[in-house]
């Protein structure tokens, strides 16, 4: 990355995060290994480097050179100070998301258990961590400092817990800093072992490398060296030959130059000093960002020759002064200065350093200076006030519907030169999920109230009932000149909470606590509505289908069954306008657990649930409360007799932009397709398909329509398939399809009846196979004339594919088996999909087969339905856990147990410690856990912040042991069961106790193939 002139700067921290993207066949390195976490507003895209867990950090040191005896001697001593910190920023906070990761600190003060690492590792938010010693002995850390500008941070440890390893610090000795010195950079290499690298200082006054949109340190002096350090060695000490600490390794560059930036220690060790004293950290600020520029820059910029000769006589070693790059509008120096005056005095005192001006400052917080600057060749003097730079730096944030929120920090606003006031969206979910998942969002107002403050917004949202839409205004820190409107839905039943996290720096803990009870939800009205009749010259019976689409909105507040987004768009078939009842595609309603809004006639929305997911055909019937619709809402009819290849008819979609298009066109083919499943995490898909294909391009573009003839019955539904994740870009692939009518009928029916579905499948999946195939694998000449007579269009039969592992069979009843070719069912010849029907109403079927050239009988069952859903679900240590799902028992031969983890939030300990989507857990400590009750009862009995082992499979077959550090405080363990006297249809249970966790279902949870959420949360309703 580019930006004010720096090249391809990476911080050094490791990223631990396990990758999102495991090989096709589910191997245990890829569910292991750690990577480096990128988001956009789609997808979650990791890049990882495999490094064993299984591996501890600290191992004797690696020397990159031949040293001598006396560099040898030292670096003894020091690796015995030197720390590797194993940490997670548990939430997205400021400029920092949540990560998983590891860096290196260095003991500071052995008897209180101070450790000195980088800003960027304590991080501005939530931290939770370990630090490991050279002997492999642990203990864990808090912060009690970082610092809101420099990139440095203390951590606390317990000295006690060290039993083996005499505990010594480091000496901090800025004044030591030289160019032409020799140094040694000791720290944790790329998340390997301790390494020793070598290195030359080669300047003292870099300005501050620039990282980007994110953390940037800025107001200081930095050390460039020749040290080629790799991720994992922030916060690793720069030491001289004598043992002494001399400045912080930071950063460096990413493009294969050796060169990396050390911070200077003489704000850390006035920091310390502090501490140990047990006086106040002051900072104090202007508002202003400056940057040193050499003399010759600072001519052109109005210094005159005067003010250079005395500073250069007074200042002989000197080359450049302070120039003010960036003044905060509204900050103390506002009005008074500008961007490219230069810094001549402060108080009266010739000021040519930021250590200088850091220290008055920081001893001013509260008062007034004088500062001169040239300005033009002018000499200014002005008086500015200084602020109290803690006061503009975060120390507190709230989680509400889903999503987080505080204060616009100084660093936000120094990066975009904007004033230091606004509510920043620090975690852009649930509810506030905008154009993307990206950071940067800032709102303006809620519901036509003004949003100034944390204070203000808060009160905004009190006063806001569930199930509310609202108007929302809002801006994004990169493109500030426009600003965004949306009608959002307030969710205050699957995120009850309002939670304000407070920082305490005694405890090194975010304190939670509740503010405000969510209001009830406004009894619903009856709206009055009109459909928009489509411009369209001539089909006028089909084009007033329109009337029987509703716009439906899925809302899905926790990522279960692998499923890659939170919320889906589509359109909706009324099947009965008098019950509400409508089809959609699996695509947009993908399980139970969700919130779900009809919008009809564009211009009234209806909440509606769930009444039936079918396993296999990829489409779900929901109901909306038909009584509060009054608009001319019209049944579709539906054709009971198939369409035929070549017929004529007219595709009616919905495109991109959700109008909808009409076009008549051709029938071009129907036939058996197998929709690719995920090879990443397994998902929701339609097998056993006959799907059709129309000849025009709009078909390509429109997720949901029908084909429908001149008198307005419907003879398809025009369906989004969910298909596998595209390798080349990293996004899934959408499949758009038809689907005849009479597939609907036998479930239809039932829903006439008033009755819930109650289907039995098949446990099979199938694929075609041509005559010339089936002769081969022994079906005789006989068949072959029967199939050519029941089918002339399609001379196929059926190959089992797969079958699922799913069936309770018992080892006496005949079973279907890979490879075998399905003649018959209950005496019915089987050419076509939809004569599997026949299954949906049979506990048994007879069928005819062949199998390994012989014709044989069985009696197989078919199995039920029902319990193919979800329908429990545990949250632990940030994991989502439930059983396999449908979609694992299609694509796996064995299940290990029914404790599969399908996501996980980032910063959490799944992350750090290696649990990974798709896994099983076999085990707890030993205890087997066959299912979600033994896990349960397994788990709550582990003491909170206490190691435990984890017995897990991969999906394909390696088994591997994780250990895992319990944390109730930021990932407390909630159970999801469904239960349909909740008003949600699910009961929820957090085990720790209420007061002491964050919102069970908040969080950012990354699924199994690592993409991210679609883009529709910031569309009107």
């Amino acid at each position: 990355m580019e930006q004010n002139g720096e090249s391809r700067l990476k911080r050094k921290t490791s990223p631990v995060h396990i990758n999102d993207r495991p090989s096709k066949t589910f191997k245990q390195e890829s569910s292991r290994a750690n990577g480096a976490a990128f988001v956009d507003g789609d997808q979650e895209m990791e890049s990882y480097s495999v490094t064993s867990m299984d591996e501890d950090v600290i191992q004797p040191p690696v020397v990159a050179m031949a040293d001598t005896a006396e560099w040898q001697a030292t670096i003894e001593k020091v690796v015995k100070k030197v720390v590797s910190i194993h940490f997670c920023q548990t939430c997205s906070f400021d400029t920092d998301a949540a990560i998983s990761s590891e860096a290196t600190g260095f003991v500071v003060d052995a008897e209180r258990g101070y450790i000195l690492t980088n800003r960027h590792v304590v991080g501005a938010g939530p931290f939770w961590g370990y630090c490991i010693f050279d002997n492999h002995e642990e203990c864990a850390v808090r912060p009690i400092y970082r610092d809101p500008v420099h990139d440095f941070g203390i951590l606390h440890f317990d000295p006690k817990q060290i039993k083996y390893l005499p505990v010594s610090d480091l000496t901090l000795r800025p004044d030591l800093a030289k160019v032409g010195s020799e140094i040694r950079v000791v720290g944790n290499d790329a998340g390997e072992k301790l390494s020793i690298l070598s290195g030359v200082i080669s300047r003292l006054d870099r300005n501050a490398p620039e990282y980007g949109e994110g953390y940037s340190d800025f107001n200081t002096n930095y050390i460039q060296a020749a040290a080629a350090a790799s991720g994992g060695s922030s916060g690793s000490p720069v030491v001289n030959i004598h043992g002494h600490a001399v400045a912080l390794q930071a950063g460096g560059r990413s493009d294969g130059a050796a060169t990396d930036y050390f911070l200077p220690l003489d704000r850390p060790l006035r920091v310390l000093q502090c501490i140990q004293e047990g006086r106040p950290v002051t900072r104090g600020t202007i508002q202003t960002q400056w940057l040193i520029k050499p003399f010759d820059e600072c001519r052109r910029l109005g210094l005159s020759a005067e003010h250079e000769a005395a500073i250069r006589k007074n200042f002989p070693k000197e080359t450049g002064l302070l120039v003010s790059e960036v003044v905060l509008p509204e900050g103390p120096a506002h009005g008074k200065l500008e961007i490219g005056d230069v810094l001549i005095k402060v108080n009266g005192e010739i000021l040519t350093q930021f250590v200088r001006l850091d220290e008055i400052l920081d001893s001013s917080v509260g008062g007034r200076i004088s500062i001169l600057i040239q300005r033009g060749g002018q000499d200014i003097e002005v008086e500015v006030g200084v602020g109290d730079l803690h006061a503009i730096t975060p120390d507190r944030f709230v989680s509400v519907t889903g999503a987080s929120f505080h204060n616009l920090s100084y660093q936000q606003a120094r990066l975009y030169a904007i004033p230091v006031k606004g509510v920043y969206v620090c975690e852009a979910a649930g509810s506030f999920r905008f154009e993307s998942a990206e950071s940067g969002w800032m709102i303006e107002s809620v519901d036509q109230k003004k949003t100034p403050d944390l204070d203000a917004f808060i009160e905004v949202m009190k006063g806001i009932a569930d199930r509310s839409r609202v108007v929302v205004t809002y801006k994004h820190l990169r493109d500030l000149h426009t600003v965004n409107t949306a009608i959002m839905y307030i969710d205050r039943h699957w995120h009850p909470k309002m939670r304000m996290a407070v920082r305490n720096d005694s405890t090194g803990l975010w304190d939670f606590h509740n503010i405000g009870e969510p209001l009830p939800a406004n009894v619903p009205m009856r709206i009055k509505g009109d459909f928009p009749r489509l411009d369209t010259i001539g089909h006028e019976a089909a084009t007033d289908v329109v009337r029987s689409f509703v716009r439906v909105s899925c809302t899905l507040p926790l990522k279960l069954d692998g499923f890659p987004r939170t919320r889906r768009i589509g359109h909706g078939l009324v099947i009965n306008a008098e019950k509400g009842l409508v089809v959609v595609s699996r695509a947009t309603v993908p399980y139970d657990m969700c919130d779900i809004s009809c919008t009809v006639a564009d211009s009234l929305i209806v909440d509606a649930k769930v009444v039936f997911l079918h396993p296999i055909a990829n489409y779900a019937v929901i109901q909306y409360d038909a009584s509060l619709v009054d608009a001319p809402v019209k049944s579709a009819k539906l054709a009971t007799d198939s369409i035929k290849q070549g017929a004529s008819t007219i595709f009616l979609g919905w495109n991109q932009n959700l109008r909808a298009v009409v076009t008549p066109t051709t029938v071009t083919d129907i036939t058996t397709v197998a929709i690719p499943s995920n090879a990443q995490a397994p998902r929701y898909r339609a097998i056993n398909l006959d799907a059709i294909t129309v000849d025009t391009g709009l078909s390509g573009q429109c997720g949901s329509g029908v084909l429908v003839r001149e008198d307005g019955t419907i003879e398809a539904l025009w369906l989004s398939y969910l298909g596998e994740r595209s390798p080349s870009s990293s996004k899934d692939v959408e499949y758009h399809l038809g689907l005849a009518t009479p597939v609907l009928l036998p479930v239809l029916e039932q829903l006439e009846k008033e009755s819930t579905p109650d289907l039995r499948i098949l446990n099979i999946e199938t694929n075609t196979i041509q005559m010339s195939q089936a002769r081969i694998m022994g079906v005789s000449d006989e068949w072959v004339a029967k199939v050519a007579e029941a089918n002339p269009t399609r001379h196929q039969l059926f190959m089992v594919r797969k079958v699922d592992c799913a069936s309770p069979l018992g080892k006496d009843q005949d079973t279907f088996k890979e490879g075998d070719i399905i003649l018959t069912l209950n005496d019915n010849l089987i050419t076509r999909v939809s004569e599997f029907d026949i299954m949906y109403d049979h506990d048994y079927l007879e069928a005819l087969i062949v199998r390994e050239k012989e014709v044989q009988k069985l009696r197989v069952p078919t199995i039920p339905t029902a319990d193919l859903e979800t329908d429990r679900a545990v949250i632990f240590c940030g994991a989502v856990i439930h059983r396999p799902h449908h979609a694992v028992r299609q694509q796996i031969s064995k299940l290990h147990s029914e404790v599969y983890v399908s996501a996980r939030t980032r910063g959490s300990p799944s992350y750090q410690y290696g649990l990974a989507p798709t896994n099983f857990i076999t085990a707890v400590n030993d205890s087997p856990t066959p299912t979600l009750t033994e896990f349960l009862a397994a788990v709550n009995s582990i003491p909170d912040n206490t190691y435990f082992r984890l017995r897990v499979s991969t999906f394909d077959n390696i088994p591997w042991v994780a250990t895992m550090k319990k944390n109730e405080h930021y990932f407390p363990t909630v159970e999801y069961t469904k239960d349909s006297s909740e008003p949600n249809g699910w009961r929820v249970k957090t085990w720790a106790d209420e007061d002491g966790v964050t919102d069970a279902a908040g969080g950012m949870m990354d699924e199994g193939g690592g993409g991210g959420d679609l883009a529709e949360g910031g569309d009107l309703e």
